[in-house]
Order: C-alpha cells, then structure tokens, then sequence
C-alpha cells in the first residue's frame, strides 16, 4: 500500500515540477521517487495487510512482484536522457504517467476483488495507450497508439464481461469467496455454463494484455511504433504484472477447477510458443523481433500457470525478474544505437563489438540470457519453469518448448554474430556515464542469477 499511495503521490509531484520546463531536473528526481517506492515497499514484507474492505490484499506475493516492476521500471528511466534530448517539450507528463502506469501494475498484483483487478488493468491500460503513441510527429507511433487503444478496449470488454458473469454465478466478486463457492458445493457454480464462460471471457481480456496467441496480433506493430523507451516497459512490467494477476486469479479461485481450464490453456500455451518463436525467426527489424520474442516468453510464463504447484509461483517470480532486466538492456541498447545508426534492424548492430565492446558484451549476455544459455538469470528461469512443469507430468509441453528455445538461439544469436563477425557500420557509439553504469548493473544482476539462483528461487 505504500508504493500505490507514493506513486500516485510522486506522480502528481512530477506534473508540478514539469512547470520548469526542465528535463534535466525530472529524471533524476523520478529516479529518486522510484528507489524511495522500492526500499518503502519491502517495509510490508512478513506483514500481511488488506484495504478497502478486502479489495486489496498486500502480502509477500504482492510485494515481491510490485519489487520486480518498481525496479524494472527504475532501470528504463536512464535511457531516457536520449528521449529527452530528442524532445522539445516537457517529459513531466510522460514519467507522471509512467508513475501511474506503475500504480496500476501494483494494483494487479496485490488485488483481492477482481474489482480492483478491472481497475488496476484499466490504470495502466490507458496509460500505455498515451505513452504509445506519445510521439506525435511520427505516423508509426500515432498507427500504435490507435490500435492498442482500439484493440485494447475491445479485449477490456471481453474482460469486464468475463468478470460479471463470474460474479453472477459466484455471487461475489472477491476471489477467496468465488474459491469458497467453487469448492464447497454449496451451488452448482463449478459446472455452471454461466461461470466456464466468465472464465473463458476472462483468460481472453487477461491473454490480451500478456500477449499471448491467439491475441497476440496487436503486438509486432505497437511494439515497433511505440518509442522505444516506452516500448522497453510495455514490454516488461506489463507482462510481469498480468502473469502475476492470472496466477493469483487462477490459483486462488480457480483451482478446484484445473481440469476445466486446463485443455484450454494448454492449447493457448504451444499456439503461443510456436508463433512468438517462428514469427521471431522470420523478422528483419529487431524491434518486431523482440514483440515476438515477448509473445514467446509468455508461452513460457504459461507453463509456469499450467504447472500449478508448489514451484510455479517462485519460477513465475523468477523468470520475470530475469526477463525483465534482460528485456530492458536490449531495448535500451537499441536505443542507444539507433538513435546513432538511424536504423533498427540487425543492421543497426553491425560491428558493435569493434566501436562499443561494453555495449556488445552486455547485448550478448542479454541474448543469452533470453535464449536460455547457462550461466545466465535466463537458463535458470526455464529451468525451474520445466521442474515445475515436470511434477505435473507434461513432459510432452516441456519437448515442445526445449525445440521452441533451440529456434530462440538462431534469432538472438542473429545479434551477437551481427556485432562481432560484420564490419561496423557506423562510428563509434557514444554512452553516457549514467546508462553505461545501468547496463553494467543489468549484466552483473544477469550473472547473478545465472550463478548464484538460490537467492532469488525461493523467495515466495
């Protein structure tokens, strides 16, 4: 509760401060609002509270997730020194945006109602409909901005249907009383056509926002005109925050009815994993490359759902975190070198290990990391997501995704071959001191992870 009632707080803050007109002044001071966020959101660790007559529920699960997208969202605000150079006005709004974007995220993970679930979802839905098409002078940002709002909206429908029909065959909207109602017998609830389509409504609006097939389609291009800054948060703390909001959703209310939802979600889950890999291969412009990298991830974060043990809440914690960090290198290194480059194909990073060693070293880690190379976060998270899996006997599903990864190594190492084995095509590439020491940070917590995990696998 605390992030929430900071966030909205620092967020107004920031508006005033944007009267400077000084973008030099706002990103320091949103980086220092987001690490006070952090260090006052582990004060609820082991301290259990609930708000607003239940709507909202902040245990450790709620904190250790609003860590990961707090943090996230820390490491994407250096990058945008680069944006706001590039801009002529304020980015007071932006980063107050940003801010309670993040609040909706937070929401997601902590909710008890799925009230405040629909809220939650729409703070930062609409949020990410701004920040998409938030640079108006370019036709592709304003294309991916209309159609995430379009499609968004559609798909916030299908969810907020989803959820009343649960309410009328439930009779409550809180998900510790929908378990109740599901378990007990007390109604016929658990076979009610009435909740099976609430629910199925429901994994539509929630597959929508985590980008998993088959709707997926909006993704490739709100990815690619999205900038590039905001693209790296959409891609991250978006995806953390609906997994997180789907396993609580799922574990909590909808256990007792595994064996209904589960053909279903299987098959959402290799659909998933099949187009995000193969549509990732086939792409030129690394930014595609990363949406469908992001929808294959989701596939994974699935198994991780279908899994439901003792494990998958850890390896859903886990993998997050390490894609995450990941996730925002790539996207901040792209930014880096196409704002030199002027391209944002694999062209872009020809020669990079020659002109910017630094930069070409933290890029192959973060590739591999993706593509699930030992010794990095990313090997780890798969690895404990296929344990997970493996003590529910779907050993076919963990076959499926090991031959999806091995196509994941071709896309991301198209990377590391184009930084070291092709002639740059460029001068060298210039880095702030401020982002260089951010990247090195993201390369050392990679290998941390890789090397040490049992720091991070058993939090929850």
């Amino acid at each position: 509760m605390n992030s929430i009632i900071l966030l909205t707080t620092f967020g107004i803050l920031n508006l005033f401060v944007g009267f400077r007109k000084s973008n030099k002044l706002i990103l320091p001071l949103v980086f220092l609002f987001l690490l006070i966020v952090l260090l006052a959101n582990f004060y609820d660790w082991n301290n259990t509270q609930t708000y607003f007559e239940q709507m909202l529920t902040i245990d450790n699960f709620a904190v250790a997730f609003t860590a990961v997208v707090v943090l996230t969202t820390i490491l994407v605000v250096p990058f945008g020194k680069r944006y706001a150079d590039e801009q002529n006005e304020s980015l007071a709004e932006f980063f107050s945006i940003l801010l309670f974007a993040l609040v909706g995220a937070i929401m997601m993970v902590s909710y008890e109602n799925l009230i405040m679930l629909f809220v939650g979802i729409e703070i930062l839905s609409i949020s990410m409909y701004v920040l998409a098409g938030s640079d108006k002078k370019n036709l592709k940002s304003n294309e991916a901005g209309l159609k995430y709002f379009l499609m968004g909206s559609f798909a916030t429908g299908i969810l907020l249907f989803g959820i009343v029909l649960i309410y009328g065959a439930t009779g409550t909207f809180t998900i510790t009383e929908i378990s109740s109602v599901a378990t007990t017998g007390s109604t016929d609830a658990l076979t009610s056509p009435l909740l099976a389509m609430g629910l199925l409504f429901t994994l539509i609006g929630i597959s929508f926002k985590v980008s998993a097939a088959p709707f997926h389609f909006w993704t490739p291009d709100v990815y690619e005109g999205t900038p590039t800054l905001f693209t790296a948060f959409m891609s991250t703390v978006v995806k953390t925050a609906g997994f997180a909001g789907f396993y609580k959703l799922m574990s909590v209310s909808f256990a007792g009815a595994y064996n209904i939802w589960f053909p279903t979600l299987v098959a959402m889950t290799v659909i998933t994993l099949v187009i995000g890999n193969i549509g990732a291969a086939t792409q030129n412009s690394f930014k595609r490359m990363m949406a469908y990298s992001s929808i294959s991830h989701a596939g994974y974060l699935m198994i991780a759902l279908l899994s439901f043990n003792d494990r998958s809440e850890n390896a859903i914690f886990f993998y997050s975190l390490a894609y995450s960090i990941t996730t925002i290198a790539a996207f901040g290194i792209l930014k880096i070198v196409s704002d030199q480059r002027e391209d944002v194909s694999y062209n872009a990073f020809n020669g990079l290990g020659r002109t910017n060693p630094l930069l070409a070293a933290v890029m192959t880690i973060s590739m591999c990391s993706l593509a699930g190379i030992p010794l990095t976060g990313g090997f780890f998270g798969k690895l404990f997501i296929f344990s997970a899996a493996l003590e529910q006997n779907i050993l076919w599903l963990i076959i499926v995704a090991i031959i999806m990864s091995m196509v994941g190594i071709y896309y991301y190492f198209r990377v590391v071959i184009a930084m070291y084995m092709r002639e740059p095509s460029g001068e060298r590439v210039k880095v702030d001191t401020f982002t260089t020491f951010t990247l090195i940070f993201i390369a050392i917590l990679t290998m941390v992870l890789g090397i040490f995990p049992g720091i991070f696998s058993d939090v929850l």
